[in-house]
């Protein structure tokens, strides 16, 4: 791994404490934060108690106490600020399920745990990082944030929400620490993709299941517009941003291995359509009078949601007994090549892989949609596993180490591309 752009004090303890490293992620693991409920105030005292350092400031912000929000500052040559953002709650999980203990556990090189990927193990890597400045009085070439926050498994207020809207949070740029490495492949996230969540609702004619031509099944309407929304709707090319144009040649060719180039090339041209909920019927022998779907439905960056909104709606217009209830949306979001961020993040992750390191679109979204929508420039990166979510969730020591010298070289390069870029 190069660490030629590391500051040597702060090198040489990365280097010397990778054993602090471990436990640091073996102890945040151990912290129970699934969510819901998602109390994390445990695990943030904790992360409050640990960056106590006199060269960082720490505060804490929250409106619900069991959902705490923490930014650690460490003041730096320029009031240029950049931001290392994680959160501490985790999806659940079924202990049962597990062959490791899922608050934590280690077996060699690897770590089991809820969160190990996603993402207690960055957090841990970030606080490594502050530490490793603070405590050596290296004097980092920006001002460092390290945003710790609670509720984004969930999507809930209380986190990042918080920060943006009950304080002056406004960092020049963003590393959001999710995993962005997968079987072999690395890469940083650049973009996410939009959604429009729907609910449809089919109304029919009941009647006795032994005599069906005399009934409208509602079951039948539902389905039927489902398809008709796959077959119309999701079978028209998006008008995608031409920015986007060589991102999505960067994420075809990291997902190709796993699903092939031209499955992944119409996931970011064309809408996807997925049926998630069906709901309908009371009775085997009846024909049912109502049913609903919740339909799930993802567009690239750069697409006018307003434009899919409206081609959705002409879509289904017409059809017997169909209404949409409830629409819920979000807009997709994506960093330019060339910026500071993207180019200082990609250069950081050369340093500690041979490999390509792909800027490529999310399939998903999160915090970083979130950030972006604000005019703060971000990425997600993160070395780990493709086990976030999973039964047997784990991390690996390489990951970790990865993680930490690549977080500490960040602001470095990122001033670096800043200077060239002004």
């Amino acid at each position: 791994m190069d660490t030629s752009d590391l500051p040597a004090a702060v090198a040489e303890y990365l280097s010397e404490n990778r054993t602090e490293l471990f436990e640091f992620t073996e102890t945040i693991v151990g912290y129970d934060t699934q969510n819901p409920p998602g109390r994390t105030v445990d695990i943030v005292e904790w992360v409050e108690t640990t960056l106590e350092e006199s060269a960082l400031s720490v505060e804490r912000f929250e409106v619900d106490p069991e959902k705490p929000n923490l930014i650690a500052t460490l003041p730096g040559q320029t009031d240029r600020t950049l931001c290392f953002n994680g959160h501490l709650d985790t999806v659940p999980f079924d202990e049962g399920d597990w062959s490791y203990e899922p608050l934590g556990e280690r077996d060699g090189e690897r770590l089991y745990g809820r969160g190990t990927t996603d993402m207690k193990g960055a957090v841990a890597a970030m606080l490594q990082v502050a530490l490793a400045y603070a405590r050596t009085e290296t004097e980092p070439p920006v001002t460092l944030q390290f945003a710790f926050v609670s509720d984004e498994e969930t999507g809930g207020d209380a986190g990042l929400t918080t920060l943006l809207e009950t304080t002056e949070f406004d960092p020049d740029a963003c590393v959001v620490g999710e995993t962005t490495s997968r079987n072999g492949r690395y890469s940083i996230s650049v973009a996410d993709r939009g959604n429009i969540w729907l609910t449809l609702e089919a109304s029919g004619t009941a009647a006795h299941g032994s005599r069906p031509m005399i009934g409208e099944n509602a079951i039948d309407r539902l389905t039927t517009a489902v398809e008709q929304l796959r077959n119309e709707f999701g079978q028209r090319e998006l008008s995608v941003d031409s920015a986007m144009d060589e991102i999505i040649g960067e994420s075809v060719d990291f997902y190709e291995p796993e699903a092939g180039a031209e499955a992944t090339r119409t996931l970011y041209r064309y809408p996807t359509i997925n049926l998630g909920i069906i709901e309908g019927g009371t009775a085997i022998n009846t024909v049912p009078a109502s049913a609903c779907a919740r339909v799930d439905i993802r567009l690239t960056a750069g697409v006018d949601t307003r434009d899919a909104l409206s081609g959705i709606r002409n879509c289904l217009a017409g059809m017997d007994g169909i209404e949409i209830t409830d629409i819920s949306w979000t807009r997709g979001s994506y960093e330019p090549l060339g910026s500071p961020i993207v180019e200082a993040s990609a250069r950081a992750a050369d340093h500690v892989v041979d490999d390509q390191v792909y800027r490529r679109s999310g399939t998903g979204g999160g915090d970083a949609k979130v950030l972006r929508h604000e005019g703060i420039p971000t990425v997600e990166f993160g070395f780990g596993t493709q086990t976030a979510h999973g039964t047997d969730e784990y991390t690996t020591t390489e990951a970790l180490v990865r993680n930490a010298i690549s977080y500490g070289t960040l602001p470095v390069l990122y001033e670096q591309f800043t200077s060239t870029d002004g």
